[in-house]
């Protein structure tokens, strides 16, 4: 092996290092944004419970909570197959057939686009809480408290 082919297949190994840190940083965008879905979701249903002082429902399966848990599912499988794909890759580069797939990339776009989509309706219905101030002694608005549905 020269000196050229040496240094060639090192930058191949470092560009497949580069793609596997990518996959990476995208699983863990993933996990971080569905984490932040699910628990902002459940303070702000909290805390609209704790100000109208009723319970506060949500529809069992299709909710933002459940897709925030999606998005963590996902992230955790884009891991999986990173590290799948970088060690496939490299013994592709190690015995000089690497042949290109882009099957991957593509199921992770479709199943990003479709949690993407799903996201909308919940985005869109939302409720909206109108508060006035309580009442006291020396003031004499009334104490109200109404929620609309969007």
């Amino acid at each position: 092996m020269n000196k050229s082919s040496k240094i060639d297949r090192q930058r191949e190994h470092q560009a497949n290092e580069r793609t596997f840190l990518a996959w990476l940083r995208t699983s863990l965008a993933l996990i971080g944004f569905g984490f932040a879905i699910a628990r902002f979701t459940l303070f702000l249903r909290q805390f609209q419970a704790t100000l109208t002082q009723q319970q506060v429902s949500s529809h069992p399966f299709f909710n933002s909570e459940t897709l925030g848990l999606s998005l963590v599912v996902v992230g955790i499988a884009v891991i999986a197959l990173a590290a799948w794909r970088y060690d496939r890759i490299f013994w592709q580069i190690e015995r000089g057939d690497y042949r290109p797939n882009r099957l991957l990339v593509w199921i992770l776009a479709g199943v990003v686009m479709l949690l993407g989509t799903l996201s909308i309706p919940l985005l869109l219905w939302r409720e909206r809480v109108n508060i006035n101030p309580p009442s006291n002694s020396k003031n004499s608005r009334s104490n109200s408290l109404s929620i609309e549905r969007r």
